[in-house]
This record gives structure tokens, C-alpha cells and sequence, in this order.
């Protein structure tokens, strides 16, 4: 799609803002990936402490990815880029269906999509991490793929990303993204239902900002400005929170789900957790029996290898990034890849070239700069605690992203994100 045909300044007017929410299911599945996606690339050393004694549960419900390249045994130094999917279902499970009402009773209750695809790349020496959510109603081509029951649904040129899973399961969604970014995804693992709130309260919960107070009779969340520690219930509500924060759109929600991102990446590599062997053993097990992976990440050497690979990046060099989109011209409701943007992305990552951020935190406004926050280290030892954030009100502004390499690939402002090192605050619908 041409810019001349949907300008760009249309994008932040009704990309995503308007959407009805997915669902307190759904949103449950968006905020169980991250955690995930911040273990696979900040803790490490969580991951490869009990990868061989909890592989049994691990690789129960494994598959192939078709079209993907094959993964040998060992990949000795990693040599190379990596790129891993992480998918997220809304499946209705016997243990929590209660809570969901009509998701789970109703007419669609049996049907399964992929509201979360999250895709993680590691890129080779120095090691990097980009980590690139892309909309659950972005319009895309969906390849052939081949079902459960082994029936072959034929290409599709225009449908939703999130039905992908519908048409192929966790292989056919690989072979989406795949074509989407044009890159080869060896590795991906996908979400069943529950372990968001496990998962948090393993580590002790996590510390995020809120500049102004968050309402959402949605998610029951009226909270007041300031610091809050959230585990449990309150993390789970947290990610999902739509209505509360921004524009009450689902960008804006995406935004301060990274910041929980970047706030979880911090404790993650605290000596809070990398120097308690039993919180480690807790986080690692709960997250990895809560996870189906493809038939590549059932080696434990595999996990030990992508973590150890990933688990001295500094802060400043884990990004999290929006998929750049437009207004879907044949609906409103829909969004449409902005291939041109994209590519600049897509280029930089193929060329091994450090990325510097020059949008805005949040396209949907979810998020502001926490200016009282301790500045975060640019590189993050085992030795070392995260400094703990500070209190007070945050203000509004651009936040400065470190000082890039001089080979820095500066992203088109069309993309939204933060590093792990930016400490922002939830922007939430209380105004003082």
C-alpha cells in the first residue's frame, strides 16, 4: 500500500483506537507472552537453570514448523541471527473458563485464535534484541497451511492475523509472520492459557508507574498516581487495562505493557532474582509448563544455548517495538502493514546493525517519560541490582534513548517503542 493512497496522517487517528476490546481471555494470553518474551531475553540464567529437569513437561505438546529451516542438535556458539515466535490463545480452559462468562459458554467458545504474536530476534555478535508485537486485526496474507486433522486450507490474500491459528496451528502462524517479515523462524512456542499471574508472583511481583490515575471499570483497576507493586490479579488487570490508559485504545495498551516489559526486564536481572537459586527454579518451572514449543526448542542445549546468547545484552539494546501500520482503507476497525517502514526495520535487522528509536514511546498515548526514575545501567552483570526506581510524578516528553553506535540504523518515526533502559509511566485517565 502506497502512502499517497492512505496518508500518514491518518495513522494515529483510528489505527487501532476504536477497537472494541479483545476480551479479558484474550488480554490474559498478550500479558502471560510477555512475560515469556522478557524471560527469553533478559533472563537467561532463568531459563537454562531448569531447562534439562523440566524438559519432560516442556516438549508434551510439541510440533513441526513447516517451511522453516531445520535446527541441528547443538548450535555450538549461535552463530548468526535467531529469530523466535511467541504466540499467545485465547483457549478456554477447564480451570479458568469460570471466570470468562460468555468467551468460554458462548458460540465462540470453541474456536482458537492468536490475539498475541510477539516475534523476538537475537542478533548475532554483538548480541541485540528486538522483540516486534505485531496488532491482533492487522490485515495480512495467510500461506496454505495444513490443520490438525490434516486438512489443507488453501493462501489467503487478506485476512486477520489473529485467525492464522484457526487454519494451522502454531506452524501456520510461523509461515504468516515469516512472510510478513521475510524472515526464516526456526524456533516459536505458544501460550496456553494461565501462568501470567504464577509467573509474576514467582518473582515477587513487579514495581510499575502510573503519572496519573488509572480508572477502568473494565478491568476494575482505580488506582492513584504513583509507584504500585502488582502481582496476581492486579498484573494480570494491569496488562489488560485498555480504557484506563491513552487514548483508551489498544496501541496505547501495548505501550504500557512495555513498560511492564522493560520494569519485569530490570528486576529479571536484579540481584533480587539472579542471586535467589530458588526463585530462579520457581519462575523457570511455572514458565516453561505453560508453554508449547515447537519440536526445535525441545533440546534443553537449545534453550541453554538462546539464553546464554542473550543474557549479557544491555538494557539499551533490548527494544520493543510496535509493527508499523496504517488505517486499513476498507475498514476503520482494521489495519494494514506499512511494508515501507517496515522494510527500513527488516533491513537493519538483516544487516546486524543496532536500531535507534525516533517515534513516539506510544501511538496511542499509553505511556509518559518517568523523569524522577534512576537512570538504568548500559549493561546489566549478574553482580549487579537494578537501581530501584524512584517516586514522584512523571511528566509528559520524549524520552532520550543512549547514545547509539556510530552505525546505528535510525527507525522511521512511523514506529513506536522503547528500550529496556527507557523508564516510562503509565498515562492513565485520572487528570489531577
Amino acid at each position: 500500500m502506497s502512502k499517497t493512497t492512505t496518508p500518514r496522517g491518518q495513522r494515529t487517528a483510528a489505527r487501532h483506537g476504536r477497537l472494541s476490546s479483545p476480551g479479558p481471555f484474550a488480554q490474559l494470553f498478550r500479558g502471560l507472552a510477555i512475560v515469556l518474551a522478557v524471560l527469553l531475553v533478559s533472563g537467561g540464567a532463568v531459563f537454562a537453570y531448569a531447562a534439562v529437569d523440566l524438559t519432560r513437561s516442556f516438549t508434551a505438546d510439541a510440533v513441526d514448523l513447516e517451511g522453516q529451516p531445520a535446527v541441528p542438535p547443538d548450535l555450538g556458539e549461535l552463530k548468526g541471527g535467531v529469530n523466535l515466535l511467541l504466540v499467545g490463545t485465547d483457549e478456554c480452559e477447564p480451570d479458568f473458563a469460570q471466570l470468562f462468562g460468555d468467551r468460554c459458554s458462548g458460540d465462540d467458545a470453541e474456536g482458537n485464535l492468536n490475539d498475541v504474536n510477539m516475534l523476538v530476534h537475537i542478533s548475532d555478535a554483538p548480541r541485540r534484541v528486538t522483540v516486534i508485537s505485531f496488532p491482533r486485526d492487522l490485515m495480512v496474507p495467510i500461506p496454505s497451511c495444513t490443520d490438525q486433522d490434516g486438512n489443507v486450507n488453501s493462501a489467503m490474500s487478506k485476512q486477520q492475523i489473529n485467525s492464522a491459528y484457526l487454519y494451522g496451528g502454531l506452524s501456520c502462524v510461523a509461515a504468516t509472520v515469516s512472510e510478513l517479515s521475510g524472515l526464516e523462524i526456526p524456533f516459536a512456542a505458544k501460550v496456553s492459557f494461565g501462568g501470567v499471574i504464577n509467573i509474576t508472583d514467582a518473582i515477587g511481583g513487579v514495581d510499575v508507574c502510573i503519572a496519573n490515575g488509572i480508572q477502568d471499570p473494565y478491568t476494575g483497576i482505580d488506582w492513584p498516581a504513583g509507584m504500585r507493586q502488582v502481582k496476581g490479579l492486579d498484573a494480570l488487570q494491569f496488562l489488560r487495562t485498555r480504557h484506563g490508559v491513552g487514548d483508551g485504545g489498544d496501541l496505547g495498551r501495548i505501550s504500557n505493557q512495555q513498560q511492564y516489559m522493560s520494569r519485569l526486564a530490570n528486576k529479571l536481572k536484579s540481584q533480587e532474582v539472579l542471586s535467589n537459586p530458588a526463585t530462579l527454579y520457581k519462575l523457570a518451572s511455572t514458565a516453561l509448563r505453560n508453554v508449547d514449543p515447537s519440536t526445535s526448542l525441545t533440546n534443553p542445549l537449545t534453550l541453554v544455548q538462546i539464553a546464554s546468547a542473550v543474557k549479557d545484552v544491555p538494557f539499551s539494546d533490548i527494544v520493543f517495538i510496535q509493527y508499523p501500520t496504517y488505517t486499513d482503507p476498507s475498514d476503520p476497525n482494521r489495519v494494514v502493514p506499512d511494508r515501507e517502514d517496515a522494510d527500513t526495520l527488516w533491513s537493519a535487522l538483516a544487516a546486524n546493525q543496532p536500531l535507534e528509536l525516533s517515534g513516539n514511546l506510544s501511538d496511542g498515548d499509553g505511556v509518559v517519560v518517568d523523569e524522577n526514575a534512576a537512570p538504568a545501567p548500559t549493561s546489566a552483570p549478574a553482580d549487579t541490582a537494578t537501581p530501584a526506581p524512584t517516586d514522584g510524578a512523571p511528566t509528559d516528553g520524549a524520552t532520550p534513548s543512549p547514545a547509539p553506535s556510530s552505525d546505528a540504523i535510525v527507525l522511521p518515526d512511523g514506529i513506536a517503542g522503547q528500550t529496556a533502559a527507557q523508564a516510562t509511566c503509565s498515562n492513565g485517565n485520572v487528570r489531577e
